[in-house]
């Protein structure tokens, strides 16, 4: 249960296109100017405030995986639970140090 704090995900597994094969998202890399290309799914983080909740949640999606994970682990102010793809494309999770001493994570539905 969540108390005192506010959650938000942000996603690109229902806002997309497929262009020539290639999958884009609707989310902008401020960076490039252009959509973000990454494994990351799903970004869910938990912060005292659902706004700032909700800028990092997007700010994961933009940075990708592995900078998204860098960032979380070096803010543990945030929780976060990602959802990816693999090498492979199958759906893989990440759960922040902070999260999964908070909550348990049930069978692959």
């Amino acid at each position: 249960m969540i108390s005192d704090k506010a959650l938000s995900t942000s996603g690109n597994y229902r806002k997309f296109y497929i262009e020539n094969g290639i999958k884009y998202s609707h989310e902008i890399d401020p960076r490039t100017g252009y959509t973000s290309r990454n494994t990351l799914l799903s970004a869910t983080i938990i912060a005292d405030e659902c706004a700032m909740a909700d800028g990092i949640a997007t700010a994961c999606m933009v940075m990708g995986k592995e900078e998204a994970i860098n960032f979380i682990n070096k803010n543990p102010q945030f929780s976060a639970y990602f959802v990816f793809s693999d090498e492979n494309g199958n759906f893989q999770t990440w759960m922040s140090p902070v999260l999964k001493d908070e909550i348990s994570e049930t069978g692959n539905e």
